[in-house]
């Protein structure tokens, strides 16, 4: 990949999207994105046009039609495929950075850890979806099934949000085990927005001066 891609993973109320929105801002005068490089924000389910559409029948579907949890998997996948085929690899090999509010191990933690889908299954889906393709860095922002609960607290609960506290629960031991596994930044959500998103910074160039270092 010519780009950068990178995404941002939590359970719900973890501040993504706060994040994501104080990065767009400082990326592109951060002297990190070369010259002439377009930052792109998107996110899963609903990156694409037709992602739009799995999104609202995953999280908002019909009265009484609720997707079976292998259907909701495949949905998962088939919105993950058309949203890196059509966005996210044209993309990077232009030489653009992606930021992805979620990727494919959110799919791992709540279909996975959270509906207890075979791992294998949904591994072997991943590599078909993605087409092999793994973000440069991935920010977890860890925040506790509490916190999480009480920042909701009066908000409308799409379908997922709505499973309640030991869904969560089960979802957020999957972040942990993942985030170990594939090398995560893991930053605590419980802090302030400020330090968070310094965290985020500061993380990001080190990543650039050793991937300067390594290319040297």
């Amino acid at each position: 990949m010519k780009g950068r891609f990178i995404v941002f993973e939590g359970i719900d109320g973890c501040g993504k999207t706060t994040q994501i929105s104080k990065l767009t801002k400082w990326l592109p005068s951060s002297g990190l994105m070369p010259e002439g490089t377009i930052l792109h924000i998107t996110r899963e389910p609903g990156g694409t046009e037709l992602g739009q559409a799995f999104r609202k029948l995953l999280l908002n579907p019909p009265k009484n039609i609720i997707p079976q949890d292998l259907t909701e998997l495949l949905m998962y996948a088939a919105d993950r495929a058309q949203h890196v085929s059509e966005l996210i690899l044209p993309n990077l090999e232009k030489g653009d950075w992606v930021v992805s509010d979620r990727f494919s191990g959110s799919t791992l933690s709540y279909q996975g850890y959270g509906r207890e889908i075979d791992l294998n299954l949904i591994n072997q889906l991943e590599k078909i979806a993605t087409q092999g393709l793994n973000p440069n860095i991935t920010f977890w922002l860890d925040l506790s099934v509490n916190e999480s609960l009480a920042r909701r607290k009066g908000f409308n609960n799409d379908r997922i949000e709505a499973e309640g506290a030991d869904f969560l629960q089960k979802v957020r031991c999957g972040f942990q085990t993942i985030a170990k596994q594939r090398n995560w930044i893991r930053v605590s959500a419980e802090q302030s927005k400020e330090i968070i998103a310094q965290n985020i910074k500061e993380e990001l160039l080190k990543f650039d001066l050793e991937a300067r270092r390594i290319n040297a």
